[in-house]
């Protein structure tokens, strides 16, 4: 089987299992008495209808109205699928919905209409729309779609938005306003070439006018050539905009562009087309997945280019992601009645300042930067930018409250931000910043379990997604026919190993040779070093150790300290650790949450506490998270003098003394370290007073992996650990039985460690 069919199959997989579809409703209050259920419907529930009886404006006080957006489609336009149908559409829309979701806390329903009638369609939309807090129209064919739109928005109270036409537009028009920039050229003086002029690229015209384009200025070209007066089969927009000589050509029409905007299809541009333009051009190459031009041909061919793709492996990716979540959450927090042009140009000016601010350390190390910075590669803000939703929805509802579309004005914008920063829990962005930035700089890690199935699909994907080069251990005949079960083909970079076969004796004793020279006087023989050898934990030890392998990953079938002991034997601490420590890494409703020591010190004392502290820290600024640390008892400062409790606290005195710039203070017990209001009200002179809790370090082994466990299994939370702390070189530890999903979270967790420890090593040996 090919590599697309298997990601054909993984597509289909991922959709229909564990459960059909992506997306569900979940119960926002509590249901689990009969007066909770008398108070969710019968008779409890007729009172908040009775009050939107009186006044329809209290549906956004006792339902879900004002933070619910529908998603309409007809299925008439859907990706590059072109007029598939409404059923057909319906995954695109469910995606579009988690979008919503995790990039904003917007709840969604997907509504698939089954009409391409234009009235129909609008009346469906308006009957329904009372429903909803705002509707995003998606995948509707152009010109259908601007009558839809104008329509809609002229008919209804609520914001409407096209995100196919405006997200498109108000992306590349931030890019545009800060490429401009760079380029040293006027807004009003240069001249724009178009290719494509469906809904998108008429959205973008029409938005990049408003900026200042002048409209003769602009040359537009769809699949039937240029836009000229001439032309019958324009609608009036496109007619707006069709000003160029009847038989021009699209070469013709970039000799002296300053810009080409492409919406159209892949390498209609050529490096001579390209020569041909003005100096320092900008390119949006924006087809998927093939652009218009190659980016690596196009900076090649142009030295001086500033170019932008849709593609997410080159810079400045135009991302609609980087818009509509944060312009609906705008528009729906002050209860907008539209989506004005004064509510575009808002996003459109704070994504293009957001771009010129000094980058948080989370979104270089997502990406694998250095540090970004705002230039030629670096035009548009990150997708994974955090600060896309502190910034763009309070733009966007300034916009609507001073241009009068506002019900709900905000006038407390410090609380408007607060709110919004704890929109921020609730996803797995960590996870994928983790994969990010492992797939930036992919290391060889060592699977010393690969003759297990699930084990052997972990390496499979983490190849195929280029998180690392894979190392299998394990029996080859095993391996090789699990290989051909599961389709993992294309192996020429996989290296398969079996310690006990014949052909590594050699390699084996060579390892034995080394270790043997280490352990001698601690009691070991070359004999019993070469037999440890044989075992797969000892042979993925020594392959790290010697610089034959990056990172090693074990533990998916042997309890926890026979894994742990050949990686302390042979890897041993890092310089300056006197012990080692572990911590997971929870993805819950309000967060990441770092929780320590989760594996390997059973009663740490007052010292050993303070190191793993100090060792959590470093992983969290790893993540690039800056450390909130509280120190976990079943006391609050000093409310308890048993010595359990006592040790937490001078644990915290041991740390505000060496670490003082360290956000750390305790002893707490969990509930105020994680209710930052509470903790203010009560303990207002903590270090964490107001500050949102992102670690927790428990007093012992008990409370710290009984706590983890709970929390993944009573909240299905997604845990990424356990990550080992203070070692030599990078080995990590997998949970017994861990799934194929948590093997490749920890295969980017030990090439981000191998990453960081490489960078430790070149920095010390540069001094």
């Amino acid at each position: 089987m090919s590599s697309n069919e298997r990601k054909r199959r993984e597509a289909l997989v991922y959709h229909a299992k564990p459960k059909p579809g992506k997306i569900e409703v979940v119960p926002t209050k509590k249901y689990s008495t009969q007066r909770d259920l008398s108070l969710a419907y019968s008779p409890g529930v007729a009172e908040p209808c009775l009050e939107i009886a009186k006044d329809i404006d209290n549906a956004y006080k006792y339902t879900a109205k004002g933070n619910l957006v529908a998603v309409i489609s007809n299925g008439t336009a859907v990706l590059g699928l072109g007029d598939i149908g409404p059923l057909a559409s319906k995954p695109v829309m469910e995606g579009k919905g988690l979008l919503f979701k995790i990039f904003a806390d917007i709840d969604v329903f997907d509504i698939e209409v089954d009409t391409k009638d234009v009235e129909s369609f609008i009346e469906t939309v308006k009957n329904i729309a009372p429903t909803f807090g705002g509707i995003n129209l998606e995948d509707i064919k152009a010109p259908e779609a601007f009558e839809i739109e104008r329509r809609l928005v002229e008919e209804l109270d609520i914001p409407v938005m096209h995100d196919d036409q405006h997200g498109t537009a108000i992306i590349s028009s931030a890019a545009l306003l800060n490429a401009l920039e760079i380029a040293e050229k006027e807004i009003s003086e240069i001249k724009i070439v178009v290719s494509g002029a469906g809904s998108a690229a008429m959205a973008c015209i029409k938005l990049y006018s408003l900026l200042g384009v002048k409209k003769e200025n602009i040359t537009m070209f769809d699949v039937d050539g240029v836009l000229h007066k001439n032309r019958t089969d324009l609608s009036s927009m496109q007619m707006e905009f069709s000003n160029a000589k009847e038989n021009l050509t699209l070469e013709e029409a970039l000799v002296g562009a300053d810009v080409f905007l492409g919406l159209s299809v892949g390498n209609i541009i050529t490096p001579k087309m390209l020569l041909q333009m003005n100096s320092n051009p900008i390119v949006f190459a924006m087809a998927n997945p093939v652009p218009e031009i190659d980016y690596d041909l196009a900076v090649k061919t142009r030295k001086d280019i500033i170019m932008a793709t849709g593609r997410s492996d080159n810079p400045n990716q135009v991302n609609n992601v980087l818009g509509f979540p944060f312009i609906f959450r705008g528009a729906l927090d002050v209860r907008a009645s539209k989506i004005n042009e004064e509510m575009k140009m808002a996003a459109v000016k704070a994504l293009a300042n957001l771009a010129k601010e000094p980058v948080p350390e989370q979104v270089n190390i997502a990406y694998g930067e250095t540090k970004l910075n705002f230039g030629k590669d670096y035009i548009i803000p990150k997708p994974f930018d955090p600060r896309l939703l502190t910034q763009v929805p309070p733009a966007v509802a300034r916009a609507a409250m001073e241009s009068g579309v506002a019900k709900e004005p905000i006038y407390d914008w410090q609380r408007y931000e607060d709110e919004l920063y704890e929109r921020l829990g609730g996803d797995n962005k960590i996870t994928r910043l983790l994969l990010n930035r492992a797939k930036m700089n992919p290391k060889r890690v060592v699977y010393a379990e690969a003759d297990h199935l699930d084990v052997l699909k972990a390496a499979q994907i983490s190849r195929d997604e280029r998180v690392c080069q894979p190392i299998l251990l394990g029996r080859r005949e095993v391996i090789l026919e699990l290989m051909q079960e599961i389709e993992f083909e294309n192996t020429d970079d996989v290296i398969i190993i079996d310690p006990k076969s014949d052909e590594q004796k050699e390699q084996v004793n060579a390892y034995a040779e080394i270790y043997w020279k280490r352990a001698q006087r601690q009691g070991i023989t070359l004999y019993e070093a070469q037999k440890l050898l044989r075992e797969r934990n000892y042979f993925a030890a020594m392959m790290v150790n010697e610089g034959d392998a990056d990172a090693l990953l074990s533990g998916y079938s042997r309890s926890y300290p026979t894994v742990v002991k050949p990686i302390l034997d042979l890897i041993g601490m890092a310089k300056g650790v006197s012990r080692i420590a572990a911590t997971n890494l929870m993805n819950t409703s309000r967060g990441p949450i770092f929780i320590s020591d989760t594996s390997i010190n059973i009663n740490p004392n007052a010292e050993d506490l303070a190191r793993i502290a100090k060792m959590t820290s470093y992983i969290v600024k790893m993540f690039g998270m800056e450390p909130v640390m509280a120190m976990i008892s079943y006391a609050n400062y000093g409310s308890s003098k048993h010595p359990e409790a006592r040790k937490v606290k001078d644990a915290v005195q041991i740390l505000h003394e060496k670490s003082p710039d360290l956000l750390v203070d305790g002893e707490l017990q969990v509930d105020f370290a994680l209710n930052k209001e509470m903790l203010q009200s009560k303990f207002p002179f903590s270090k964490l007073a107001g500050r949102k809790v992102n670690s927790l370090i428990f007093p012992n082994l008990d409370s710290a992996n009984s706590n983890y466990k709970l929390i993944k299994e009573l909240n299905k939370t997604d845990s990424i650990g356990p990550i080992m702390m203070g070692l030599n070189k990078p080995a990590h530890v997998l949970q017994l039985g861990a799934s194929v999903e948590e093997m490749v979270n920890m295969t980017a967790v030990a090439v981000v460690d191998a990453q960081e420890k490489e960078k430790k090593r070149q920095a010390a040996l540069s001094i």
